[in-house]
This record gives C-alpha cells, sequence and structure tokens, in this order.
C-alpha cells in the first residue's frame, strides 16, 4: 500500500489550480481559521476545483489525496496512519491535510477526529449528504464549518464567460442587451463547469449514470434500474409541480409509497434533485402535503427529462429555487386558495414571498400570480413581496402592499 500510496500522491500533485480556473465565491475566514472545513456537493459541480483554490490561498499544500480513485479501491480506514507518515517523510511536517471524496473510505471520521484532535487543519470533500452528516454528526459534532457548493452561480458564468460588467455599462442599452444574452444561455446550459466546456448532452448522461449507479443503487444495495429511471425521468419532466409518494407509486408502478419515500431520500442525498414542503406551523403537517421537486441545474432538467413545450417558465422557477438554496435560505412553497412559489423562512418566522413569472408585463399578466403573492403577504404579515421576470423591472402598490417586479439577472446578481 505504501509504494501505491506513493504513486498516487505524485500522480495527484500534478492537479492544482489554474489560472484559468473560475474563483468560487467563499468566506475567507472559512479558509483561514482553524478546524474542520467540509465541502459538500454533486459529483462535478468544482468540489475538487474549489479544494485547489484553498489550496493555492495557503502555505501548506502538500497533504492532498482524492479518494475517487480506482487505485485506492483498497484503501482502508487502517492506512491512513501509514498515509500520514508518507506524507511527512515525502514533505516533512505541516499541518494542513486536503482530503477528497472521504466518503468513500468506511471509518474516515476517527482518523480526522484525530486529526482534530490535535489541532490540524482539515479541508474534506463529499457528495452524498446523509452519510457525511451522519458521521460528522455522530464524530465531530460541532467541530466542523460545511460549505454546500453548486454548479456555478450566474455571476460565476459570467466569469467564466470572461465577461464583466461596471455599473455604467451595465445600465446602457447594449450592456443590459448582453447580459440579458448571457441570461438565457446560462438559463439553458446551466452551471456545470466542463459541460460547460463541450455542450456534449453525453457528459450529462454520464454524470447521472454515475450518480444513479454508484452513489444510489451500489451504496444504497438496490437492484430495481427500472424503477429509479422511470422515478427521474418523471420527476424531471415535471419540475417544480406538485406530487406526493402515493401518486408517485402510480406512475412508477410500485406498490409500497415508503418505496418511494427511500427512493428520494437516497437520490436528494446526492444532491441531484431537491424536495420541498408547502409552508405550514405544524411539521405533522407540512410532511402530509404533496412536495414540490427541483433539480440541481437546469442543464439536468433538459437533458433526463420529455422536452416539453413552454418550459421557460418551470426553468426559471428551478433556476432560482438553486439559487435560494446556494443563499443559504430555508424554502417552503405557499399553497391555500391561491399558490405562491417560495417562502423563505429565517428561525419561526417567514420573511419573505417570492412569485417566479416568467412573462410579467400588461399584456400577460394574470392574476394568478399576483393573488398568490398578495395572498401569501397577508397570511404572513408582510409589506413587501418580489416578482421575479424576464424582461422588465417595475414596483406595483396593492391594498397597502408593495411588490418589487424584478429581472431575473438583476436579481442573481443582486448582493446576498
Amino acid at each position: 500500500m505504501k509504494e501505491l500510496l506513493k504513486t498516487v500522491i505524485a500522480d495527484q500533485l500534478q492537479l492544482g489550480w489554474k489560472e484559468s480556473n473560475v474563483t468560487r465565491e467563499i468566506p475567507d475566514h472559512i479558509v483561514y481559521d482553524k478546524g474542520l472545513v467540509v465541502i459538500t456537493g454533486i459529483r462535478r459541480c468544482g468540489k475538487s476545483t474549489l479544494m485547489h483554490q484553498i489550496r493555492s490561498m495557503l502555505k501548506e499544500k502538500d497533504f492532498y489525496l482524492n479518494f475517487d480513485d480506482d487505485r485506492l479501491i483498497h484503501f482502508k480506514v487502517e492506512h491512513f496512519q501509514v498515509l500520514h507518515e508518507l506524507f511527512i517523510e515525502l514533505f516533512g511536517e505541516q499541518k494542513t491535510f486536503y482530503f477528497d471524496e472521504i466518503q468513500n473510505i468506511d471509518g474516515w471520521e476517527r482518523f480526522i477526529r484525530r486529526l482534530d484532535d490535535y489541532g490540524f487543519k482539515v479541508f474534506l470533500t463529499g457528495s452524498n449528504a446523509r452519510m457525511l452528516s451522519r458521521e460528522l454528526g455522530t464524530h465531530l459534532t460541532g467541530r466542523y464549518i460545511q460549505i454546500e457548493l453548486f454548479p456555478f452561480s450566474f455571476r460565476e458564468y459570467l466569469d467564466w464567460s470572461h465577461t464583466t460588467f461596471t455599473e455604467p455599462e451595465i445600465s446602457s442599452t447594449a450592456g443590459k442587451a448582453n447580459v440579458a444574452r448571457l441570461f438565457n444561455e446560462y438559463l439553458t446550459w446551466g452551471g456545470f463547469p466542463a459541460y460547460l466546456e463541450s455542450k456534449n448532452d453525453q457528459y450529462i448522461k454520464s454524470l447521472y449514470e454515475s450518480i444513479l449507479y454508484r452513489d444510489v443503487m451500489v451504496r444504497n444495495n438496490l437492484t430495481n434500474e427500472k424503477e429509479l429511471l422511470k422515478l427521474v425521468y418523471y420527476l424531471a419532466s415535471n419540475v417544480s409541480k406538485l406530487s406526493s409518494n402515493n401518486s408517485l407509486t402510480k406512475v412508477i408502478g410500485v406498490k409500497n409509497a415508503t418505496t418511494i419515500k427511500n427512493y428520494l431520500g437516497f437520490i436528494q442525498d446526492t444532491y441531484l434533485l431537491f424536495q420541498i414542503n408547502k409552508y405550514d406551523p405544524s411539521l405533522k403537517k407540512q410532511l402530509q402535503n404533496s412536495k414540490k421537486t427541483y433539480f440541481i441545474d437546469n442543464a439536468v432538467v433538459l437533458r433526463l427529462g420529455f422536452s416539453f413545450s413552454h418550459q421557460s417558465g418551470r426553468m426559471l422557477e428551478n433556476l432560482i429555487f438553486i439559487e435560494l438554496k446556494r443563499r443559504g435560505k430555508e424554502v417552503y412553497y405557499h399553497h391555500n386558495r391561491t399558490e405562491c412559489d417560495f417562502v423563505i423562512r429565517e428561525a419561526s418566522t417567514i420573511t419573505e414571498v417570492i412569485q417566479v413569472c416568467y412573462r410579467f408585463d400588461e399584456q400577460t399578466i394574470t392574476e394568478r400570480e399576483l393573488k398568490g403573492i398578495t395572498e401569501a403577504m397577508a397570511q404572513y404579515g408582510l409589506t413587501h413581496g418580489t416578482i421575479i421576470t424576464v424582461g422588465t423591472t417595475r414596483e406595483i402598490e396593492i391594498s397597502g402592499m408593495r411588490i418589487s417586479v424584478i429581472e431575473a439577472w438583476k436579481w442573481l446578481l443582486k448582493t446576498r
């Protein structure tokens, strides 16, 4: 194992930060403060690149290993001590460790706790939310900071496109047209870094198969591939729509709603999709109501689901949801007599309501959007709400309520 590790370390040290990489947005204190940092997110969203970005910022950068390497398939928890000794032998003593996809090694959390006990700085990445949270919660409660990484934000997409706008430029006719064009590209192509480079749909298919077979089926000892494929296909074809576990049993052709619940839990652990509840002060009622499903990136929706007509509105809603998740918001939907797409909760209070409407002008304005948001504002005691749309910005006053209608790209570029 020692000689194999030496080869893998030498090979992987050739990987690193490139000046052409997009700099991801993370707080500096997370990098420089003491303690354990855990970077989680879907496969290929840029976790390893972020790890290299962090390494480039620090003096100590050599104690690095990516466990998503086929040569490390027989690496066991007892080999961590061999690895630590080898690091010192090769590079001298250092106090900073970097481990990619560490959840591939059973029992990893015990070694990481020992490093933390002795005051080492440790950066970890992982692609499975439940495994990481369970193991961190058992052995490292309160000892770590978590960063959830998503595919590129719109601001990062502009960076990838080598596009910058000053305030005067973005306010000009040409500037608005250019940023609107880039937004339309982002709405379709999404933010997976490597996919943006290739625009090859096979990349999304490969990513999906890796998640489905390695992270869902193998990890959870599942065998019914057809049921899982059918479930994801249906949800991707009906993104942002309501569904329940009982309704999905009929669509997928399984007998037990618990099977659907388990499937959805395993898939959500990989960050491929998310489900949100209808807001209700009663947790029991929240769990009983239908859920809305969103996917990690629009490229996944468009390449995995049925290509439906009039899809722009649902694609915009999916994009806005992911940005809310990226901003760390606790998101629900509102439904009483009418529906409001998103309500945001902080602590025990609803602080913000958002309606998404692709076209919102005098000709296409509908009562649904206005009734849904005003009903939600009234129910939660809010005097201000937001409608996110494409092509217009304005203010609306209704019965003492102020609704800001804002173009999606402007909202995406607003400071969090």
